[in-house]
């Protein structure tokens, strides 16, 4: 959500205003102070620290890690910079060229990565009702938002931001969680290496990884079916990444990793507010359940 954005929301609707403490004769603020207080935040490294002060909470609240834990990532799609060739050249080279004046200098990101999003696509082939799956590849610039949730509940408990290009098992240390009691750890075939699973049996954790596919030969069965049943517990965290592209249409305007990792950081806390919500409520309407059955 942009500053204007929520700035129009802050207008639009009292619940937004009740979340920030406004009354309505309080005035709104526009989206320069928006913006100007996300500043501010971003020098101070505040988002980190609401993450591990509401993370705290949680656990004071009795909404512990018991369950293992699930990680993942996905990429942030941020402002895509129009260079030319040249500038390309200059930027990879560690250099600034020379003709960018002052304000062009502050419009280009020069920390975000272009990476690559692999997925499979269905496709028409062979015959009317035949179809084959195709992989397709797309070029993605922007960060990388690494996190591990807990299995059973689904919050939050560790993030890191990196730029697009980073690979997903070097951050694997860094969204671990060591104060999740069981030792199941979830995670996609870039997380297994030697360092990541000697790290587990350090901490005397168990990796549940999915399993690589042998290059030209068949699946076979038994590791397929190994797969199947541990992506059925991996696929939790998917939820997370559609709630914040879909719902939050998540997306990095911001130029610099810093600013990138409030933006990204905000939207992780505010998942787990929603998460906290809707456990709530499905507490309640069980407790009300239980109390009809037994009246």
């Amino acid at each position: 959500m942009s500053d204007e954005q929520i700035e129009y929301q802050l207008k639009d609707r009292l619940s937004f205003m009740r979340f920030v403490g406004l009354a309505l004769h309080d005035p709104v603020p526009d989206a320069k102070t928006i913006w100007l207080y996300r500043e501010q935040l971003a020098r101070a490294g505040t988002a980190e620290k609401l993450f591990a002060r509401f993370d705290a909470l949680l656990r004071e609240k009795g909404w512990l890690a018991m369950s293992g834990q699930i990680i993942d990532a996905t990429v942030i799609e941020a402002r895509r910079p129009r260079l030319t060739q040249a500038e390309k050249d200059t930027i990879k080279g560690g250099g600034t060229p020379v003709e960018w004046t002052p304000a062009r200098r502050a419009q280009i990101d020069r920390e975000g990565r272009w990476t690559i999003k692999r997925g499979r696509n269905r496709e028409a082939a062979l015959g009317k009702n035949q179809k084959r799956q195709v992989e397709i590849a797309v070029p993605v610039f922007g960060y990388k938002n690494h996190i591990g949730i807990y299995r059973e509940f689904g919050f939050l408990r560790r993030y890191t931001i990196t730029h697009a290009a980073a690979h997903d098992g070097a951050q694997f240390g860094a969204v671990l969680d060591r104060d999740n009691t069981a030792s199941d750890v979830w995670a996609d075939t870039a997380y297994r290496s030697a360092a990541n699973l000697a790290l587990l049996d350090r901490r005397g954790l168990r990796p549940q990884f999915q399993r690589k596919k042998p290059r030209g030969k068949k699946m076979p069965a038994n590791i397929a079916r190994g797969n199947a049943t541990r992506a059925r517990v991996r696929s939790r965290i998917e939820h997370v990444f559609a709630a914040q592209k879909c719902r939050f249409e998540l997306l990095t305007r911001t130029i610099g990793l810093v600013r990138a990792r409030v933006k990204i950081g905000l939207a992780n806390l505010a998942y787990n507010f929603i998460r906290l919500v809707w456990l709530m409520d499905e507490l309640r309407q069980r407790d009300s359940a239980t109390s009809m059955r037994r009246s």
